[in-house]
């Protein structure tokens, strides 16, 4: 499709605001959007300045908790990107839906098109090991409860006739500039030649993992169809399966060893360790309440997807590693 499509008859210009344009999801979502030809907007804290253009983005200094600055970014865009999460998994119950509330309001007010990177919080075991997108949602977590509640929101608001929501659902993040993510943080250690790599789910326990360049080109091809898509509409993307833990792991290796560089050790993440310091670091106890997805199986299929867009966006495993561990400082010499 023809990048100027975006926009059709009656539209707002090509312009988003990406909130949480500094993060992972909402930073690679933001790069792929700018190649596609749309106008891109961020919002950030302190920036110093109340305009900066930096990297094609048009940053604006505000806050994602404050309507008035949510309202005056998103003027003139067709597209609001909710991808953004308190950091650290902190304060979940007091900030998670207000930030909502105000990207709600400034849809409403621009007749934007709400897009949200969805989690896998939502789902209890009863829906195990295999998701499809209209899998009840029955959640066991607080976190889990509080992302049912956002998505209730949203699709009240849709089914209203106020606007237009897309929620994507991936498994954990892996890509060049995915800082936040297990596999560059608890999985591996960014900036040297992983030595080891460290595999938190139980050994013959199946994962599934997305790479986010993928993730951003999947939601920027349903944007170039969202007229066509009902008012609500929700979609699971299969990523890469790891059916045993070890997949991912032997793709690390494959890499490694192309670049004439040792094969890591694989061991397994220390839990007991977070547990021992969890009581006294948030971020961790917030970590252990959903230890329970790496478990046990989950899966989600993409059915819905595929009968949209005929096809999921996907790059190879070894592909995708190599430019991760390139991204992450791991293929440099010792």
């Amino acid at each position: 499709m023809d990048k100027n499509e975006t926009a059709g008859k009656g539209e707002m210009p090509q312009r988003a605001l990406v909130l949480g344009a500094s993060g992972g999801v909402g930073g690679e979502l933001a790069r792929e959007l700018l190649r596609a030809g749309w106008q891109v907007r961020g919002l950030k804290r302190g920036l110093g300045v109340p305009r900066l253009l930096r990297d094609g983005i048009e940053w604006l200094d505000g806050d994602a908790l404050k309507e008035a600055d949510v309202l005056s970014a998103a003027e003139g865009c067709a597209v609001i990107a909710h991808a953004v999460n308190p950091p650290g998994y902190r304060n979940w119950g007091e900030l998670v839906l207000p930030m909502l509330a105000n990207t709600l309001a400034a849809a409403r007010q621009q007749g934007a098109t709400i897009l949200l990177p969805g989690t896998v919080y939502n789902y209890g075991p009863d829906t195990f090991p295999l998701i499809a997108e209209d899998a009840p949602q029955a959640p066991i977590t607080r976190k889990g409860a509080i992302r049912v509640e956002l998505e209730r929101r949203l699709q009240a608001a849709a089914e209203a006739g106020e606007l237009r929501v897309i929620i994507v659902r991936a498994g954990d993040f892996f890509g060049p500039q995915a800082r936040n993510s297990w596999f560059s943080q608890g999985m591996l250690k960014p900036g040297r030649v992983p030595s080891a790599m460290q595999w938190p789910g139980r050994p013959g326990v199946g994962h599934q993992f997305a790479y986010l360049p993928d993730v951003a080109r999947t939601m920027r091809r349903l944007l170039e169809v969202r007229e066509r898509l009902p008012a609500f509409s929700r979609f699971n993307m299969a990523g890469h399966w790891d059916p045993d833990g070890r997949a991912l792991a032997q793709a690390v290796c494959r890499v490694l060893q192309r670049q004439g560089l040792a094969v890591p050790q694989l061991k397994a993440f220390p839990w007991w360790l977070m547990r021992l310091a969890a009581p006294f670091v948030t971020t961790l106890r917030e970590l252990l309440e959903m230890r329970y997805l790496w478990q046990t199986e989950v899966r989600m299929t993409n059915a819905r997807l595929l009968e949209v867009l005929g096809e999921e966006p996907h790059t190879p495993l070894d592909e995708a590693i190599e430019a991760t561990l390139a991204g992450m400082g791991c293929l440099a010499q010792r």
